[in-house]
């Protein structure tokens, strides 16, 4: 069955997991409420998407750096220069001025990691977490000097929104998504409304990160910039005797990774808040260095991580009397005891144990309740991220020579 799943086409057989997914929410909420519509709604997909983009480009971030060899902790830092450089320039000169700004001010973030790591040879870690620190104490200095308020900025202009004509009803078209998701059908209304979620009034800001995951797709395995680039985080004296400028292309991966990183905190100002807030990453660029990994250091692994570890944050705001989020309660116990057999018979005993023991804890701590309390579904993204490095680690492969000190002439 395996086998035969894994012989399809990548997009068909993403397709089919959210299918399925989006069978199993619907089920678990008919079984919580005896109606269904709220995890599958079309708003709990708007919000899914939404809170993605960031995760999204600070994985595709990270994914840049580790492909050139480099590895980047400091994704989290260079997401905050992104937030307040992306702000200044919005008010100054407009959105899409300011996504630029925001972009150049993740690069400078970017581009001192490089310069620390692979000219003067820092610990790549070391370097990133003094980053991650430096760039909360920089936008604080700047925010004293431009804004009124040195922790918040006025309220920023944000890009136009769109929807898919006929799918979504954009351009005064019919809604035909909508249409069915109106006529209550058991997963099929389902289905419909959480599609027209993702077609919906969409911001031109998260199209235009969408669009990075098939470019990067592209340029790493379809050009010879990527070809170069990853021979630097894989075998880069190979690559050294081949006429490969190795450290320029460990500058130009690490380069990106900030600008997207950067792009990222622009997107979290203007779309997410409606203005640069002290503090208003919250983490996500280490979950986007965990979507790297969960992704196998590929784009649309990414994108596939970004939506899992997006989907709670989103239900998080729509969820107020905890009912749809204690039907995630059941959800996770069957995917934990998914998790057990699979494991099992994968011969790794001892994952099989963990996630049994953790699947029927979950499950009676679902019987015993009947809502989930908020810090549950706040605190889900990262129980995911801990339970997919922890279950998923034996089949990653990350780049060969990624986080190991270069030297040309490997002296």
């Amino acid at each position: 069955m395996l086998a035969k799943l894994n012989s399809l086409p990548v997009a068909v057989r993403y397709m089919l997991y959210a299918c399925i997914g989006i069978f199993v929410l619907t089920a678990a909420e008919a079984v919580e409420t005896g109606d269904y519509g709220r995890l599958t709604s079309d708003t709990a997909a708007q919000f899914m998407l939404k809170w993605s983009v960031p995760i999204l480009l600070t994985g595709l971030g990270g994914l840049y750096a580790e492909r050139s060899g480099v590895v980047n902790i400091g994704l989290e830092g260079m997401m905050i220069l992104g937030t307040w450089f992306g702000a200044w320039g919005t008010l100054e000169f407009g959105p899409w001025i300011g996504i630029l700004i925001g972009i150049f001010g993740g690069a400078l973030g970017g581009l001192l990691h490089a310069l620390a790591t692979v000219t003067f040879g820092v610990d790549h870690i070391i370097s990133g977490v003094a980053i991650n620190i430096l760039a909360p104490g920089m936008v604080r200095f700047l925010s004293t000097e431009v804004f009124d308020n040195p922790t918040q900025s006025p309220s920023l202009e944000s890009l136009p929104k769109i929807s898919m004509p006929f799918l979504a009803g954009g351009l005064d078209t019919p809604d035909w998504l909508g249409d069915i998701a109106a006529r209550n059908i058991f997963y099929i209304s389902d289905l419909a409304g959480f599609s027209r979620g993702l077609m919906s009034q969409l911001s031109l800001f998260t199209l235009a990160a969408m669009i990075f995951v098939p470019v990067s797709t592209y340029l790493l395995w379809r050009t010879r910039f990527g070809l170069r680039l990853r021979i630097a985080g894989e075998h880069p004296l190979a690559g050294e005797s081949l006429g490969v400028n190795i450290i320029r292309q460990k500058y130009i991966g690490v380069t990106i990774s900030g600008a997207l990183a950067g792009m990222a905190g622009a997107f979290m100002a203007m779309e997410l808040s409606g203005f640069f807030q002290e503090g208003q990453t919250g983490g996500r660029g280490y979950i986007g260095l965990a979507a790297l990994i969960f992704g196998n250091w590929r784009p649309t692994g990414v994108l596939l991580a970004a939506l899992l570890f997006a989907y709670p944050f989103g239900m998080s705001r729509l969820d107020r009397d905890g009912t749809s989020s204690h039907a995630l309660m059941l959800v996770l116990a069957l995917s934990l005891a998914v998790v057990a057999v699979w494991a099992y018979k994968q011969g790794r005993k001892g994952h099989a144990g963990v996630a049994t023991f953790l699947s029927i804890g979950m499950f009676v701590w679902y019987l015993r309740s009947e809502t989930a309390t908020s810090w549950f579904i706040n605190s889900l993204p990262y129980m995911l991220v801990l339970l997919v490095l922890v279950f998923a680690a034996q089949r990653l492969r990350p780049p060969a020579a990624a986080g190991k000190p270069y030297r040309k002439g490997g002296t």
